[in-house]
């Protein structure tokens, strides 16, 4: 593709003179693709608008942006890497912005952040599509692999990508002088389906070297633990560290939110990003690859996330596909206690790295305080103020006095912003992780979609470890959705998987999760696993159709199709199996006490 770093600059001051935009009485910008580079026109246009109401309009057409020109600031980017960012549309303290794309097609160029929206009170944006020119991934065909020396031969994709060997090592994506300091996060794609391998695992790549053969092919000498297979795309993204520079939309401290039509086909991060906002709306959206791309990776990660928001998240009639990491993701943060200052005073930690400089809390909002070792939202208390130390480290206030007997090492769990939330009529498919992650203790219905996933469909994981993402949940309905060829990781998941992650000082028994119900939903499966939870009470899975197919090889054959561990009142009745696996159902002890499993059809008989 061309590459359009060159600009005339008098073309370009000639435009920032005269525009390419009329600015109204009412405050609405005209936009056209008449520049080479329509970053500077685009911020010009935003920086001189006078009115808190601010509506851009843009011409159909293709429109290029580069980082040259763009606005520079740092940035704290939750599950991001901080630091200065390169933004195109820097929307900040209107009242209410509208951006109508009349189809226009928005490509971008190397490290840019296209969409940076803060503390706007109603945002509304449709019909526009989201590329870049050259994705930041490599890609190729395996070709041969030798596990015994250790090497796979690759032939790499060259049309549309960017990369150079150089020095026995891969340089990509070699865009503005930017490369990844290895090939990093490797995953291995079915060529023909353009999805993630049966039974493929993560891996870290960084080859011994890489040497070249005749024909173009590429020999990478390294030892993995799992190989791909030959024939299939191994796509890399980087490492840890540079691979999730911004999403395509990061909303923050914002409200009433409304995308509708907004197609995103490569984002250096996630697709959308939303913290600390509240009611959101996401209709007829897309994430996935060009049909006519030869690409098998969409977004660097989620399609969509969702970081301490409330209000009503809603996500209707929307497709994501080919992303290397969540559908959504609902949840809440969790801080850690480091010291306690005074009565009423606490100093709190952000533990994951991916979070630095993320807002907690504010003057108001109602806090919940879990102290070890049960993981139970105990006490309450609403914030007087807060003071922040650094990115790492705050400083709360509270109106009341702290529990007596609260220490370091205790956990803080914002109640104020949690939403509910409603995802209907989607179809999410054909890329790496979990379709949806759900962590908010509000209402969540997740009815009348189409799901297939790498890993398990459903996933409650509220964590106090690593991502330190809150919290239990206390009302979900699942109901009327189709599953079909789910967890297909090398990984061992099931289609609905409860499993809350705590560190060491937790009670790893303690119910976590509440009721949740699994219910009237056609599954074609595989494999055995269908539910597998730990720590929920009240999990009711009842009219489900369950169909066994042979469409793929079962990965996990010794698992169960539902198996259950420190549970309470779990019910599995009027449910409908065909097939002839024996492994139905396994449960300790404890879950076993209260658990009932009555007028299913087609099951093997239970053993005594």
């Amino acid at each position: 593709m061309k590459n359009f770093n060159s600009i005339k600059t008098f073309y370009l001051f000639a435009i920032l003179a005269f525009g390419a935009f009329t600015l109204t009485a009412q405050q609405t910008i005209h936009i056209k693709p008449e520049a080479e580079d329509m970053t500077p026109l685009v911020r010009k246009a935003i920086e001189n608008a006078t009115d808190k109401n601010l509506k851009l309009v843009f011409e159909k057409g293709i429109y290029k942006f580069l980082p040259d020109y763009a606005t520079q600031r740092y940035s704290y980017i939750t599950n991001h890497g901080n630091g200065l960012k390169n933004i195109i549309f820097l929307l900040e303290d209107f009242d209410s912005v509208t951006i109508e794309g009349n189809g226009a097609e928005f490509l971008f160029h190397g490290q840019v952040a296209p969409f940076q929206i803060r503390n706007c009170k109603k945002l509304t944006v449709k019909n526009l599509k989201m590329d870049w020119d050259i994705p930041f991934l490599f890609q190729g065909k395996v070709l041969a692999v030798d596990e015994t020396e250790g090497w796979r031969d690759i032939e790499p994709f060259t049309e549309g990508f960017s990369w150079e060997l150089k020095n026995e090592r891969i340089l990509f994506p070699n865009i503005d002088g930017f490369v990844f300091p290895e090939l990093g996060s490797t995953l291995a794609f079915n060529a023909e389906h353009k999805r993630v391998s049966h039974g493929a695992w993560d891996m870290s790549s960084r080859p011994r070297w890489v040497e070249k053969r005749p024909n173009g092919v590429l020999r990478f000498h390294e030892h993995l633990k799992q190989y791909p297979t030959v024939g299939s795309i191994l796509n890399s993204k980087g490492d840890h560290d540079h691979n999730r520079y911004a999403p395509a939309f990061q909303i923050t401290s914002s409200k009433d939110i409304y995308l509708e039509d907004i197609t995103i086909h490569h984002a250096l991060g996630m697709g959308f990003l939303f913290e600390r906002t509240e009611n959101i709306t996401i209709n007829s959206c897309g994430i996935y690859v060009h049909e006519d791309s030869n690409r098998v990776v969409s977004t660097i990660a989620d399609a969509t996330h969702f970081a301490n928001c409330k209000g009503d998240i809603l996500i209707e009639d929307s497709t994501f596909k080919n992303m290397l990491d969540d559908g959504t993701n609902v949840h809440g943060t969790y801080v850690v206690i480091d010291k306690i200052l005074d009565n009423r005073t606490v100093r709190v930690s952000l533990q994951h790295f991916e979070q630095m400089g993320f807002k907690f809390a504010a003057s108001g909002d109602e806090i919940w305080f879990i102290q070890n070792p049960s993981p139970k939202r105990a006490s309450e208390n609403v914030v007087a103020s807060v003071s922040v130390v650094n990115d790492k480290y705050s400083d709360i206030t509270f109106k009341n006095e702290l529990p007596a007997d609260l220490a370091k090492g205790d956990i803080l769990e914002n109640k104020t912003w949690n939403p509910t939330f409603t995802m209907r009529g989607c179809t999410i498919k054909d890329h790496r992780a979990r379709n949806i992650v759900l962590k908010t203790p509000l209402k969540t219905v997740i009815e009348n979609n189409n799901f297939s996933s790498m890993m398990s469909s459903i996933f409650f994981r509220g964590e106090t470890y690593f991502w330190y993402e809150s919290g239990a949940v206390e009302d979900v309905l699942i109901q009327n959705n189709n599953f079909e060829y789910c967890a297909y990781s090398g990984m061992e998941h099931a289609i609905l998987n409860i499993t809350p992650r705590l560190g060491k000082t937790f009670n790893q028994t303690e119910i976590y999760d509440r009721n949740i119900r699994f219910i009237n939903n056609n599954i074609k499966t595989f494999d055995n696993r269908i539910v597998w939870a730990d720590r929920v009470d009240g999990l009711t899975i009842s009219g489900n159709t369950i169909q066994q197919t042979n469409t793929a090889p079962s990965l996990h054959p010794n698992g169960h199709q539902f198996d259950f561990k420190n549970c309470d009142h779990v019910e599995i009745y009027n449910n409908t199996y065909t097939g002839d696996t024996e492994k139905v159902l396994l449960s300790d002890e404890t879950s076993a006490k209260n658990l009932k499993f009555k007028r299913n059809k087609g099951f093997a008989k239970l053993k005594k």
